[in-house]
């Protein structure tokens, strides 16, 4: 019988042999390091920069765990609110809809003009980005509720309040999880982006300096910051559905 790799090492292989591979291109077509650098000069990079890049990276990370629970909150709140009030759904869920199409690259000078170089155009920014996930997810967890159930909860009396906390809510709480890993993830974007509009600190304000002095290795330094980031978050949220959705795992377990 063949051995398998051990579950989760399968995407690492395939990453250590792109970037053996991304190594071994550039040194073989003597690629200039300033058009694209090799993982080795990366890395020696981030080893040696790190003193100045770690306060860019804590900057960003501090502004996008803040506007993640805000995005969180308002997404979720808001998807309370329109199952709540069907006729507010209705009306606001197109709304909520047209908003994801204008790109909050063309909305970030607004922002700007609206509100100064603050901190709240950023958290504006991050909340944006944020916040839809979790309202659509959540509201198709609501939906998720079993009729049978909520049928005889209703005849055992219970109100539209206890139908909702004892019932609702925990049924969504699978298809929320999944809205909240993908505004996680999404959160280290908008934290990215919104640093681009006048922050002084921020791996967005550290990957313009690189770019316009044309250090492409500090480039991808801050990519794979991102990167790296980004999949923390997810792991974080990936532990605490884990904890709060006990039942779930027992299913996978099964398969």
């Amino acid at each position: 019988m063949k051995k398998r790799l051990p579950k989760g090492w399968s995407p690492i292989v395939v990453l250590l042999l792109l970037l053996s591979l991304w190594e071994i291109i550039v040194r073989l077509a003597d690629v200039p390091e300033w058009l694209l650098p090799s993982p080795t000069a990366i890395l020696h990079e981030a080893i040696t920069g790190w003193s100045n890049f770690s306060g860019h990276m804590f900057s960003t990370v501090q502004l996008a765990v803040l506007g993640f629970i805000i995005g969180t909150s308002i997404g979720l709140l808001t998807a309370m609110l329109l199952h709540v009030v069907p006729f507010l759904r209705e009306a606001v869920y197109p709304l909520l809809i047209l908003s994801q199409n204008i790109p909050i690259i063309v909305l970030a000078p607004l922002l700007v003009v609206w509100f100064g170089f603050g901190l709240l155009p950023k958290l504006i920014v991050i909340t944006l980005v944020c916040f839809f996930p979790i309202t659509i997810a959540a509201l198709d967890g609501f939906k998720q509720t079993p009729q049978d159930l909520k049928t005889y909860m209703m005849m055992a009396g219970a109100s539209s309040k206890q139908l909702f906390w004892k019932l609702e809510l925990p049924y969504s709480l699978s298809s929320l999880f999944s809205g909240i890993k993908i505004s996680a993830t999404y959160s280290v974007m908008g934290a990215v982006i919104s640093e681009w509009l006048g922050a002084q600190t921020g791996i967005g304000v550290y990957m313009t300096l690189a770019s316009s002095s044309f250090r492409t290795d500090r480039v991808f330094v801050a990519i794979f910051a991102i990167m790296i980031i980004s999949m923390l978050f997810f792991a974080i949220i990936r532990i605490a559905e884990k904890r709060f959705i006990r039942w779930r795992i027992k299913e996978e377990e099964k398969e």
